[in-house]
């Protein structure tokens, strides 16, 4: 396919000449060639992108049409992206290197259900509800959009991550101030492109690829009342510092180090292949990866070598376009040189790499490690607390169902996790007691787009998708009624 390059920002609908004079190259991480070129967005273009939002949210229409026309424009744009589905799929691939195959299933399906769930979603909620009041007779408690929203996204589900915020945002009201990582900017312009064409009013989305320093900016501008960010928790620290200081709304979707518990009673043979993805899946760059795998330490040999099985037989690296390869590279040569370092620095731990654990041969071009599982793993290891963000597994041993537990929850994160067990009672237990915001039984399915998603400890704050999501766009209004007055809903 034909990569474009862009020369200009997208303020307010209207492609617009950067006040600066930086460029971002894009680089592909199968090939190390640069595939296009964007602007560098200034503070000066972020100003005029939250002018634009500014404008559109107190003066335009957008906030003032109702749910239902707001959520029929996120079918309409979910019709369009499916039309161009295989073009979105080899652009992130691209882009950021996943394999193509993930990159359709997991990096275009799933926001298609997004939007077409939040356009279900804008018909059915309760938007405005009467209460009957304690010193007065009636309360009329009314949810309104928060207002202009910055939001962040990382490279390594782009799309997906573009649209869990815009989606619910939008059918609030809001109106969007967009920054993609500048990894991943081209398929964020081919979004805003489809929402403009499908009669998004003027104003209402800008796309500004920038770096730090304009990320900062947007973060701290007065105009903007909410942030949604998803990425490290560093930057997640630093964004709620800055927001703090304003008292500015915030959502943060951070990192994680999930576990993966197999309990005594598992079926090795028929677990394995489905636990393996949960960690491999995007070349393991996914904040849900299940990266620590606790075995039962009376089963610990046989869980290690089905692993080391399963990795060395069906997880192919290599060209990301390739539909036989289910791992390309990583996004970038500093990710892959960190994922090398975390390898070495397990070995100097004492952990024993059964499978990969470098650079796989053949491969001069291109950012790729190997899927790499590492045994005799203890949880205090750098490998088993430090989110690799790359395709390495640790197994770890443990003696009893409440030590798996506390392994589990012996970490700074507390985002995802999952059982297995031939017991599902038994595992509703665990999951019970494991403190983190999602979690899976005996399933391979890490959330669900109707239900809340987000972390508990240092994996963030607030929830994105199901209502939840729709709600961290909304302020709640409560306004006394005169007696004898019930407005009409």
């Amino acid at each position: 396919m034909a990569i474009r390059s862009y020369d200009k920002v997208l303020i307010g609908g209207t492609l617009e000449p950067s006040e600066g004079t930086g460029i971002i190259k894009i680089v592909s991480p199968a090939t190390e060639e640069v595939i296009a070129t964007v602007p560098d967005a200034t503070p000066g273009d972020i100003d005029r992108a939250v002018a634009a939002a500014r404008r559109a949210f107190d003066e335009g229409p957008w906030p003032r049409l109702s749910a239902e026309e707001r959520g029929a424009l996120l079918r309409k744009v979910a019709e369009r992206i499916a039309e161009r589905s295989d073009e979105f799929a080899e652009l992130i691939t691209a882009e950021m290197g996943a394999a193509l195959a993930i990159t359709k299933a997991a990096q275009v399906s799933s926001p298609l259900a997004i939007l077409n769930y939040y356009a279900d979603l804008a018909t059915t909620y309760r938007f405005d509800e009467i209460r009957s009041g304690l010193t007065v007779d009636e309360v009329l408690v009314t949810k309104e959009p928060v207002g202009v929203v910055g939001a962040i996204a990382p490279w390594n589900v782009p799309l997906f991550m573009s649209i869990s915020k815009l989606a619910p945002s939008l059918v609030a009201g809001c109106t969007v101030v967009y920054k993609p990582a500048p990894e991943t900017p081209l398929d964020a312009y081919l979004l805003a492109e489809i929402f403009y064409d499908c009669g998004l009013p003027e104003g209402v989305l800008s796309v500004v690829p920038a770096g730090r320093e304009s990320a900062e900016h947007l973060v701290t501008h007065p105009g903007v009342d909410k942030i949604s960010f998803t990425g490290s928790t560093l930057a997640g620290r630093r964004i709620a510092e800055l927001c703090g200081a304003q008292l500015k709304r915030c959502t943060l979707e951070l990192g994680g180090k999930s576990a993966a518990i197999l309990l005594d009673d598992v079926d090795v043979a028929s677990t394995i292949p489905r636990v393996a993805p949960l960690a491999l899946l995007n070349a393991g760059q996914i904040c849900v990866a299940q990266t620590r795998v606790l075995a039962p330490r009376s089963r610990y040999d046989e869980v290690v070598d089905a692993l080391t099985q399963n990795v060395a037989e069906s997880w192919s690296v290599g060209d990301p376009l390739d539909p036989t390869n289910r791992v390309g590279p990583l996004v970038a040569e500093r990710q892959r040189e960190r994922v090398l370092g975390f390898i070495e620095q397990g070995r100097a731990e004492g952990a024993r790499v059964t499978v990969g654990g470098g650079r796989p041969a053949g491969l001069e071009k291109g950012w790729y490690v190997e899927p790499t599982v590492f045994a005799d793993v203890d949880n205090s290891m750098s490998i088993a607390r430090e989110e690799i963000f790359g395709p390495v597994i640790s197994v770890i041993p443990y003696d009893t169902e409440d030590e798996a537990v506390a392994i589990a929850n012996d970490s700074d994160y507390g985002l995802c996790g999952s059982v297995f067990t031939a017991d599902n009672d038994r595992g509703l237990g665990v999951a019970r007691r494991v403190r983190t915001g999602t979690y899976m039984v005996n399933s391979f399915r890490s959330f669900d787009i109707g239900a809340p998603f987000g972390g508990y400890k240092q994996s963030g704050l607030g929830r994105e998708l199901g209502p939840e999501g729709l709600e961290g766009f909304l302020e709640i209004k409560s306004i006394a009624l005169p007696k004898g007055y019930t407005p009409s809903m």
